[in-house]
């Protein structure tokens, strides 16, 4: 089901302003099918109507989520830009944890796909850092995406999410469930508390505020335009503590979108920082 040119802009600005993700020109095959898809699923003539639906019918928000769900790309896979976990390990975290000392450090994986890096983040300081035996960490790990984050929780996972990983750490973090299936073992599963937030949504936000001595955000804003990546970036801000850091993915850099953040320099990578207080 093609759609017209103006149809086809109307639909990305309305989901731009719900989700703050912009479809450029060479995503438009894949915006097509898909919408075509959900249009085709509730029994819509038109996408007009479709959309109709959306704004006027979709009281609970489920439509929405489900559009969002075949929206969105999940492309990941463990100890992806791993020079960041062992900044982490070796210099962040035990920074944080001399500032704040007796409390939880809470780190936040947004988004976290299917379940990759959180995994990752408990992986690398499971086997990295000592400060784990007298120090309390929460990980949560948030998608905008639902049927991500079911996969997520479930975490099983194929060859190709794994192929980084050494072959010990095959060994000791999991166990098969299936032909070329591997499921990760349940301490560390049970390591990350997994949630839907969309980062586009101020009223979500505002219930992360102030939470997170660490924010693993990559490789989401290239996905957004100027307006949308200073709103993400204000927002990131404000849901660190005071010293928090937060880090992007290697094509991102905060100083163009946030000036906020402080630029810290550590041995393997570059993150920004929330002042301390």
């Amino acid at each position: 089901m093609p759609f017209d040119e103006e149809q086809y802009l109307r639909f990305c600005e309305f989901f731009y302003t719900r989700t703050g993700i912009q479809f450029g020109a060479g995503k438009r095959y894949f915006v097509d099918r898909r919408l075509a898809e959900r249009v085709a699923a509730t029994g819509q003539p038109t996408l007009r109507a479709y959309m109709l639906k959306l704004r006027y019918e979709d009281r609970d928000g489920e439509e929405m989520q489900l559009l969002i769900n075949e929206m969105t790309v999940n492309e990941t896979y463990f100890y992806r830009e791993d020079y960041q976990l062992r900044a982490l390990a070796s210099e962040m975290m035990p920074e944080l944890a001399a500032r704040r000392r007796g409390e939880t450090l809470r780190i936040w994986s947004l988004p976290c796909s299917t379940g990759e890096e959180p995994y990752s983040i408990a992986l690398h300081l499971t086997e990295n850092w000592p400060g784990l035996e007298t120090v309390d960490v929460e990980i949560v790990a948030s998608d905008i995406d639902t049927r991500a984050l079911s996969r997520a929780r479930a975490g099983v996972y194929g060859e190709r999410a794994l192929h980084n990983l050494p072959p010990e750490m095959r060994a000791r973090y999991f166990e098969s469930a299936g032909p070329e299936r591997w499921r990760i073992a349940a301490p560390i599963r049970g390591a990350v508390r997994f949630t839907a937030t969309n980062l586009s949504d101020p009223a979500e936000m505002a219930r992360h505020r102030g939470l997170y001595d660490v924010i693993f955000c990559r490789n989401l804003l290239i996905y957004f335009d100027d307006a949308s990546r200073r709103q993400a970036g204000t927002a990131l801000y404000e849901a660190l503590r005071p010293g928090g850091f937060v880090c992007l993915g290697h094509s991102e850099a905060m100083s163009r979108i946030c000036s906020l953040f402080t630029v810290r320099k550590f041995r393997d990578a570059i993150v920004y920082q929330r002042a301390p207080a």
